[in-house]
């Protein structure tokens, strides 16, 4: 078993079992994979965009997120707007980004580029993975992220407070040695934090507002609207 094949046991194990797939070299081993396992549902897309608009499209119907598989940083862009768009919906998205083998980074090669800067602007999480033993957790990580946004984490300050979100979009980087390497056994399933549920509080202000004597309008997004 190579790196490729614990991330795809790791997404399957957490439920995670379509990819919207356009690789290039450095996904191959993903690929691979891909056809070992037919419990995950490659689809192949032939431009990023329609991949990430798929993506997004599959989990505001099934409530689960899908994968996309993208190559380097330019494969990346060319699919930033629908990213957008579902970061916009608060849907559950897990992008795997290749990128080249660690030894080639400092060659700066023409397809070389900052690929966490370009996730930062559409995700919610993203993490570079730097070694093999960090492919099953970081998948982990990224599946349940997806699922707990807006939900803040009381073990890290950093994470925003937001509530009421159905979902997020994580990026995991993954260089293309890790990918071919010997693997680890895949992470199992890691559940989502759950959402905070609304207090007495929240249900009195909600209350007041409605009752009162300025007019008031409701905005409902996200799971509200299923």
């Amino acid at each position: 078993m190579n790196g490729a094949e614990t991330l795809l046991r790791t997404l399957l194990n957490n439920d995670v079992n379509v990819c919207f797939a356009n690789p290039g070299t450095s996904e191959m081993q993903f690929v691979a994979a891909l056809d070992r396992h037919p419990e995950m549902r490659g689809v192949l897309c032939l431009f990023e965009g329609v991949a990430t608009g798929a993506a997004d499209g599959y989990a505001r119907m099934t409530g689960r997120p899908a994968a996309t598989l993208l190559h380097l940083g330019p494969g990346l862009a060319n699919g930033l707007a629908n990213l957008h768009n579902a970061r916009r919906a608060r849907t559950p998205l897990v992008n795997v980004v290749g990128d080249h083998a660690l030894s080639h980074k400092a060659l700066d090669s023409p397809l070389e580029s900052d690929i966490e800067a370009a996730a930062g602007t559409v995700s919610s999480w993203v993490r570079r993975l730097g070694a093999v033993a960090d492919i099953g957790p970081g998948a982990a990580d990224a599946v349940a992220t997806a699922l707990s946004a807006g939900v803040p984490d009381p073990t890290d300050a950093s994470d925003p407070s937001r509530t009421g979100t159905s979902g997020a979009i994580s990026t995991l980087v993954v260089p293309a040695d890790l990918s071919w390497s010997p693997g680890t056994p895949p992470a199992p399933r890691r559940a989502p934090r759950p959402p905070r549920a609304a207090d007495a509080s929240d249900m009195g202000r909600a209350v007041e507002l409605l009752t009162g004597p300025e007019p008031a309008a409701l905005l409902i997004d996200g799971a509200g609207l299923t």
